[in-house]
C-alpha cells in the first residue's frame, strides 16, 4: 500500500511540474532552474521583406528576421524561431504555445485587448496594389483581395462601401498577388513598403493605385496580454540599445529603408 502511495505522489508532482512550465523550453543538461530558457517566437512566412524564405539558403531571412536576432545578442536571448504565417502566429501566441511574436504587426487598440507590445520598430500603412493602369474607379463592383486577420484587411472593409467593392481574404501575401495578376481579383490591399520592396525587386508586375500610405501604424514585437513581461522588458531594452548603437538603422537601410 505504500509503494502504491508513493507511486501516486511522484505521478502528481511531476503534472504539477509540467503545468508549471511555459511553453518556453529550458536548455542545459538537467534542464533545471539554473538552465537558460528558450523561448519560442512565431512569425509570417511571406511577407518580404520583414520576413520570407531565401531559396539558396532555404532559410527565413528578412528585417524582422534581423531585428530579433540583433535584440537577442544584445540581451542574451535564447529563442527558437517558427515561420508559419501572420495567422498562425497570433493564434499560437493567444493558445499559449507561443511565447511572442514579431510579424511585421501593426499595434493597434483592438489588439491591445489580447497582447502587450514592444515599442514600436518600424511604421507602415496601407497603400491599393493592381495591374498597370488599374485606378481606383475600376474597383467598383469586383473584389478585392485583402489578408485575413490584417489591419490592410480592416482598411480594405472600412471603404467597401466608398468604393463599390468586396473583399476576398487570403492566407499570405504571396497569395494575394497571384490572385490580382491572374484576375481573380481586380487589386489588393498591402503595406506601402512591403510591396514597393516587392516591386522594386522585381517580384511581381504590379502598381501601386494609390500611393500616399493610410492608416499608418508602428509594428511591434508582442506577447499574449498579462504574460512574458520579462521577454517584452528584453525586447524593449535591446531595441533601444540597436536603436542607440546604430543597428536597428543598419538593418533598415539593408532593405531600402
Amino acid at each position: 500500500m505504500k509503494k502504491v502511495l508513493a507511486l501516486v505522489l511522484a505521478v502528481a508532482m511531476i503534472a504539477s511540474a509540467l503545468v508549471l512550465t511555459g511553453c518556453g523550453k529550458d536548455g542545459g543538461k538537467d534542464g533545471g532552474k539554473d538552465s537558460e530558457k528558450t523561448y519560442i517566437i512565431y512569425s509570417d512566412n511571406a511577407f518580404a521583406p520583414f520576413e520570407y524564405l531565401d531559396t539558396d539558403t532555404n532559410e527565413y531571412v528578412g528585417v524582422d528576421m534581423e531585428i530579433m536576432k540583433a535584440v537577442a545578442e544584445d540581451q542574451g536571448i535564447k529563442y527558437e524561431m517558427h515561420n508559419e504565417g501572420f495567422d498562425p502566429a497570433m493564434g499560437a501566441v493567444q493558445a499559449g504555445q507561443a511565447d511572442g511574436m514579431i510579424a511585421g504587426m501593426s499595434i493597434k487598440e483592438e489588439r491591445k485587448k489580447t497582447f502587450d507590445f514592444s515599442e514600436p520598430y518600424f511604421e507602415d500603412g496601407q497603400v491599393f496594389v493592381g495591374k498597370k493602369g488599374t485606378t481606383m474607379e475600376d474597383l467598383k463592383g469586383k473584389t478585392v483581395a485583402a489578408k485575413t486577420s490584417t489591419v490592410g484587411g480592416e482598411y480594405a472593409e472600412s471603404v467597401k462601401d466608398q468604393y463599390g467593392f468586396t473583399i476576398n481574404y487570403y492566407e499570405g501575401s504571396d497569395n494575394m498577388y497571384q490572385a490580382v495578376l491572374a484576375g481573380t481579383d481586380v487589386a489588393c490591399v498591402e503595406d506601402f513598403s512591403v510591396i514597393g520592396y516587392a516591386i522594386k525587386s522585381g517580384k511581381v508586375d504590379l502598381e501601386m493605385i494609390t500611393t500616399e500610405p493610410a492608416n499608418v501604424l508602428g509594428y511591434g514585437f508582442a506577447v499574449k496580454k498579462g504574460e512574458n513581461a520579462e521577454l517584452l522588458e528584453k525586447f524593449n531594452a535591446g531595441l533601444k540599445a540597436i536603436k542607440d548603437n546604430g543597428k536597428l538603422k543598419e538593418i533598415l537601410a539593408k532593405y531600402g529603408y
